[in-house]
């Protein structure tokens, strides 16, 4: 029981972190960074920021480009 109430306020935690790097965005969506870079950082409208030769992505625009994404994808294949 005290393990699945850290476990939930981990879970908030983590998503009221604005900002995501790189390696945070790979988690996020299980995808390795060539693909992340293949698929999606070639759309200008993906929510990123270059910060010198670091990226970094705004987690809640992510989640709303790849709902919108997933959903176009799969009208296509229909």
């Amino acid at each position: 029981m005290y393990l699945e109430e850290v476990q939930k306020h981990l879970e908030s935690f983590e998503m009221e972190v604005m900002l995501m790097n790189s390696k945070q965005l790979k988690q996020l969506l299980n995808l390795s960074w060539p693909t992340i870079e293949k698929v999606f950082l070639v759309d200008p409208n993906f929510p990123s920021i270059r910060i010198g030769n670091k990226w970094a992505f705004n987690r809640r625009e992510v989640q709303k480009y790849i709902d919108r994404w997933s959903k176009n994808t799969r009208e296509k294949e229909e």
